[in-house]
């Protein structure tokens, strides 16, 4: 069996150590110093689907939904490019149990207002079934400025991600960690791979959101910045020449945001359950921390090859966390999971600052025994080789709350 299929729920290969050991000598460049002393704030956006449950497929009601959940979740709720969507935000916050709080509240009050309206929601990257092309998109001039500009792009463009922000006041700042952040991308990719599946079939990929989303003429890894003056200058260049339609139209996995004072990572996809919601605002932190640290320093960042870079990007895409990851700083195939770890070690006193450390090495454990969302989604479907059971096991596991656990293959969603 391929490694993108190796999703059973069972313990990985590699299974020590846990934020523990000493790196070894290829792991030593990737050290930073002891993060910087203040806390970072994290606040999260989620992009979720709305789900017909008779049919299992994407429900074209998101602007409905939002009216629907605004008197309760306020500004914190919004539309997204499609009517299929909705986006989820939480405040910024230091304490990350405060932002967990959020996120919780929110799907959970989502999903009493989308079952109100005689639907679901649902925490995947990908839709699981299949579309209507092109995509009802939600009304507004910015949206209808973007299928002109870039067609065919906006008519399949149905995928959902979760951004994390971090705070960093001064721009320059955000510019130099992005460079830091950059070799790091493939590995966030293959913790948080949660799109295996489009149009009723498996992909072969654990992120298909990831691969559909590269055709974007700005998206992928972000290239390395000589300067915060080099970042302007490049942004005003796509500007001038049309490959942007304004500055949100930057697409890669991480960039500085355009309108607060963050760094903006957004190389996940949408988080299967709460609890992976709250690893990746985590890990992306103490990255963040990390990644600050050095820079003060006068670290130089270390700069893979965009060759490597991209490939290694693509490979975590398609595998997830069973396979082999490509090291984009030697171009050697490792363990996901030791990629993983080296990334866990690196970040560990930025956990411990930002009092997560417990935390992750809680979750890592978890994802190391039950595998990422991909891999559960494919477990859900290997039951009865049901793309409904597929859904039915998103739905539930994106608000365990108002769901419980999976809904039993014989007692499917909506019967």
């Amino acid at each position: 069996m391929s490694s993108q299929h190796r999703s059973e729920a069972a313990p990985m290969d590699d299974p020590e150590p846990l934020l523990a050991t000493e790196p070894g000598p290829s792991e030593r460049g990737f050290c930073a110093p002891d993060p910087v002393p203040e806390p970072l704030t994290v606040g999260i956006e989620e992009e979720l689907l709305l789900i017909d449950p008779a049919g299992r497929t994407p429900s074209p009601h998101g602007p409905e939904l939002v009216e629907a959940a605004a008197d309760a979740l306020g500004d914190r709720v919004s539309t997204e490019l499609t009517r299929y969507q909705v986006e989820l935000r939480t405040d910024p916050h230091s304490c990350l149990k405060e932002a967990d709080d959020q996120i919780r509240t929110s799907r959970r009050t989502v999903a009493r207002a989308a079952a109100r309206l005689g639907l679901r929601i649902a925490s995947t990257g990908t839709p699981v079934h299949g579309q209507a092309v092109p995509v009802p998109m939600t009304p507004g001039a910015r949206y209808a400025r973007s299928t002109a500009h870039f067609r065919a792009l906006d008519d399949e463009q149905l995928v959902c991600a979760c951004h994390v922000h971090v705070g960093l006041p001064d721009p320059r700042d955000a510019v130099h960690v992005s460079n830091h952040l950059r070799p790091w991308l493939p590995t966030l990719t293959a913790l948080t791979a949660n799109s295996p599946f489009w149009a009723g079939r498996d992909t072969g990929y654990a992120s298909w959101r990831t691969t559909t989303w590269g055709r974007w003429p700005v998206a992928g890894p972000p290239p390395y910045f000589e300067s915060p003056a080099h970042f302007d200058d490049l942004v005003h260049t796509l500007l001038e020449a049309e490959g942007l339609i304004d500055r949100g139209g930057l697409y890669w996995d991480v960039r500085p945001s355009h309108h607060l004072p963050t760094i903006e990572i957004r190389v996940a996809d949408a988080a299967l359950t709460p609890d992976d919601t709250l690893v990746l605002g985590a890990v992306v932190r103490a990255l963040t921390a990390t990644a600050l640290a050095a820079v003060r320093a006068g670290e130089a960042a270390p700069r893979p090859s965009p060759e490597i870079l991209r490939a290694a990007c693509w490979r975590a895409a398609r595998d997830g966390l069973p396979g082999r990851g490509i090291d984009p700083l030697t171009g050697q195939l490792l363990p996901q999971t030791s990629l993983v770890e080296r990334l866990l070690h690196t970040i560990a006193p930025a956990l411990r600052r930002h009092d997560d450390l417990d935390l992750v090495r809680e979750q890592w454990r978890r994802l190391r025994t039950e595998g990422n969302g991909a891999d559960r989604q494919r477990a859900a479907h290997r039951r009865r080789r049901s793309a409904d059971d597929v859904v039915d096991f998103v739905i539930a596991a994106t608000c365990p709350q108002e769901g419980g656990t999976a809904p039993s293959p014989d007692h499917p969603l909506g019967t």
